[in-house]
């Protein structure tokens, strides 16, 4: 499984301060997804504020334990660090030996396509303009994955 965090833009007066993300210079609701290896979106979780980071967010809505007591493994970006046993992130830091690296390689390569994932998720025009109250977004996302699940039967 690959674990990943996206950004659904909202566009909100200035006052929203909690939905502004300073990684994307952007207004929004986090969303965590959970993707299968080859790309398919399996779950996606409520929607929080844009300023709350991905690790913060999997652990609000109980991702990593969930994946611990299901003995399941997640691929994750290097933002999940510390997340515990049951995710997996790429070694950090410059200079690594040629194993480390291989290893990075290998890791981007299996994430990869899991990534994709997030991108067939925005693509209802809903989530890219999203102009309503921020707190249906997670309601709106979960419809998107039913209706795509649906569709590959």
């Amino acid at each position: 499984m690959v674990l990943d965090g996206t950004l659904i833009p909202i566009y909100r007066v200035a006052a929203d301060r909690p939905d502004y993300s300073l990684k994307h210079k952007k207004r929004g609701m986090n969303i965590q997804v959970l993707a299968a290896l080859d790309g398919t979106p399996l779950r996606t979780s409520g929607a929080l504020p844009g300023s709350v980071h991905g690790l913060r967010a999997a652990r609000i809505r109980s991702i990593v334990r969930r994946l611990n007591a299901a003995g399941l493994i997640a691929l994750a970006d290097k933002g999940y660090a510390g997340a515990g046993e049951p995710v997996r992130v790429p070694y950090k830091g410059k200079n690594k030996p040629a194993s480390q690296k291989t290893a990075n390689s290998s890791h981007a390569k299996l994430r990869g396509p899991g990534e994709r994932a997030n991108a067939q998720l925005k693509t209802w025009r809903i989530l890219r303009k999203l102009r309503c109250c921020p707190l249906p977004v997670g309601q709106l996302v979960k419809a998107n994955l039913v209706h795509q699940l649906r569709e590959a039967r």
